[in-house]
This record gives structure tokens, C-alpha cells and sequence, in this order.
């Protein structure tokens, strides 16, 4: 899996959530769960990963959307 987006706007990750599914692209949203213990401050970050082979239409979809300026820098697996 590769990190698509990472971000605490929950505007953003609703709206990627969305594209993702429509487009039948698998993903995960991580680190949920840590945002809920943090008590929702906006410390931590949550993650959209996608799988490997999927992660160059998912980053087209999101330029398509006017949103690929968002795209996470860190392009490694996890």
C-alpha cells in the first residue's frame, strides 16, 4: 500500500473517500482510531493508502478533481 493522502481536513478526506469509491479504487483510511484518542485537536493525521497498482489512477482521479496538490509527498509502502 501507498500513501495517497495524509491530512486533517475531514472535508478533504470525505470528499477523496467519495471519488475513491465511485472510481471502484481500494483504500484504507489510517490512523483514524489515533485522531478519536487525541480527542479530534488535529494532532495527528489521517492517511488514505491505496494498493500498489492502483495508486497512479488514484492520484490521476485526484488531479482530474483539482485536488492532486494534495497528494502526499511520501510515496513509500506501508
Amino acid at each position: 500500500m501507498k500513501e495517497l493522502v495524509r491530512s486533517n481536513d475531514p472535508a478533504l478526506l470525505s470528499f477523496l473517500q467519495d471519488l475513491l469509491q465511485q472510481s471502484d479504487i481500494n483504500f484504507l483510511l489510517a490512523d483514524q482510531h489515533m485522531s478519536m484518542t487525541e480527542g479530534m485537536i488535529g494532532i495527528f493525521q489521517k492517511r488514505i493508502l491505496v494498493p500498489d497498482d492502483e495508486f497512479n489512477d488514484a492520484r490521476r482521479i485526484m488531479r482530474e478533481a483539482d485536488i492532486g496538490d494534495e497528494i502526499s509527498q511520501t510515496h513509500n509502502s506501508a
